[in-house]
């Protein structure tokens, strides 16, 4: 079968790289959302918890309550709660929506700086104030989130001049209706990387935890190690003759006698099926043959457990995607391990 296994000094490394960036631990908020970005949502806040990080970022009030234990400070960006935890902190992403919170819940306000997906308009950030105000909730923090922060354009730029201004008249709404002092943050993995001196309350950072960042060359960035690798369990071997055909629709034609593995693994597990028509090769090499199956795959060897990657940014390239999907597609139900 396929199994994952998940090394620790790798994300140990790239939390001490973030850190520097951060200027400490406390800062870094680990984005936990779809399983972990694939790694095992308990697994990695396990890690998480032993790392020092002590701040979490979900998608929703289940993946929040699974990891309630490891962390002081939890995030949900995308559901609105029906019962309030002092521990978890809930997204206001649109204005309508602020009635629709319980009374007493903690809330972040998520303001549209140029990204036009989620969050509240820049004008109308007094009427969210007053909406929460009357609504009796407990506003802690006001963020934005970047589009364009792993390109070389000035948009990066443009939406940080953005948010200042949000800032400032975030904190003089939150003196005129008493909220008190306000957190503030923006920073996913590729913005903070591009600050010269990182000065938010924290960071959001998912893909750059997990080693798969990519940026432009011109951006200089330490080395990030994948924390993540995809192995197999051999299902059988055979010898194939020249001229013989392998596995649906035969696309692979032996050009000569060898012998070829098949392993417990396939789409079905979360590996992309278009990295075969790309000539996918494992990280020592070996050739895939043929169509990816559901639950197999033919390779040109024969080892008892087959590597099939060990970094996601590669395996993208073959499907013509990025890190994202690749880790997101593999499946829970893939046994993880941690070394």
């Amino acid at each position: 079968m396929a199994y994952i296994i998940l090394n620790k000094n790798n994300f140990f490394n790239n939390l001490d790289i973030i850190a520097k960036s951060t200027k400490g631990r406390d800062k870094i908020a680990l984005v936990l959302k779809d399983n972990a970005y694939g790694h095992g949502l308990l697994e990695m806040a396990s890690l998480a918890k032993e790392g020092g990080v002590k701040k979490a970022v979900v998608r929703t009030a289940k993946e929040a309550e699974a990891v309630c234990d490891f962390f002081e400070y939890i995030l949900v960006l995308a559901e609105i709660p029906l019962s309030k935890n002092d521990k978890i902190r809930y997204t206001i992403n649109d204005i309508n929506s602020i009635e629709r919170f319980p009374q007493g819940c903690r809330v972040e306000l998520k303001v549209d700086t140029g990204m036009h997906r989620n969050g509240i308009d820049i004008n109308e950030l007094e009427e969210a104030f007053v909406k929460i105000k009357d609504a009796k909730l407990v506003l802690e923090a006001v963020f934005t989130h970047h589009r364009s922060a792993d390109e070389l354009t000035s948009e990066w730029f443009w939406q940080k001049e953005n948010f200042k201004t949000v800032k400032e008249e975030s904190q003089r709404l939150s003196q005129k209706y008493g909220f008190g002092t306000l957190r503030f943050h923006s920073s996913n993995s590729a913005s903070l990387f591009r600050h010269e001196s990182f000065d938010e309350d924290m960071a959001r950072v998912g893909i750059a935890a997990y080693g798969c960042l990519e940026l432009p060359e011109a951006l200089h960035m330490e080395k990030l190690k994948p924390v993540l690798s995809l192995w197999a369990d051999k299902i059988s071997q055979r010898e194939l003759k020249v001229g013989e055909r392998v596995g649906y629709g035969g696309e692979y034609t032996a050009a000569s006698d060898c012998i070829i593995g098949n392993y417990e693994f396939g789409y079905g597990d979360g590996f992309l099926r278009c990295c075969a028509k790309e000539g996918y090769k494992t990280p020592e090499g070996i050739e895939l043959l043929g169509r990816i199956s559901m639950d197999n795959s033919t390779f040109a060897g024969c080892e008892e457990k087959l590597l099939v990657f060990s970094d996601a940014r590669v395996v993208a390239k073959y499907a013509k995607t990025i890190s994202y999907e690749v880790l997101t597609s593999l499946k829970p139900e893939i046994k993880r391990v941690v070394i």
